[in-house]
């Protein structure tokens, strides 16, 4: 992984959509204001924290279209204590995120 930065508006934004939509309250998942991007930043995908050795599963897994029409697969995890632990992009690809995905882009499957 590379150094913590500061979250972006645009990924809090993201997980607070996607929590709301599992009707969890945002307020009670805590989200640093510090992350750390897998892959350079390439595909999206943050660390938020949490136990990385106590992954708990997905709390949810939904879909978006890039602006190049690659489907980009993304999952919102947490860990044995519910703590988020990351905002996983997968582009089936593999190429990188061309743009981040705003909510009114989601798809629900």
């Amino acid at each position: 992984m590379n150094e913590k930065r500061p979250i972006r508006e645009k990924e809090t934004k993201l997980i607070h959509f996607l929590l709301k939509h599992l009707n969890l309250d945002p307020d009670q998942y805590f989200v640093s204001d510090l992350v750390e991007e897998y892959e350079g930043g390439k595909m999206g995908s943050i660390s938020l924290g949490g136990n990385a050795d106590a992954y708990a599963g997905d709390l949810i897994q939904v879909e978006y279209m890039d602006s190049d029409e690659t489907p980009v697969v993304i999952t919102l995890t947490h860990d044995d204590q519910n703590q988020l632990l990351d905002l996983d992009f997968w582009k089936i690809d593999f190429s990188r995120l061309i743009e981040y995905p705003v909510p009114d882009k989601i798809i629900f499957k």
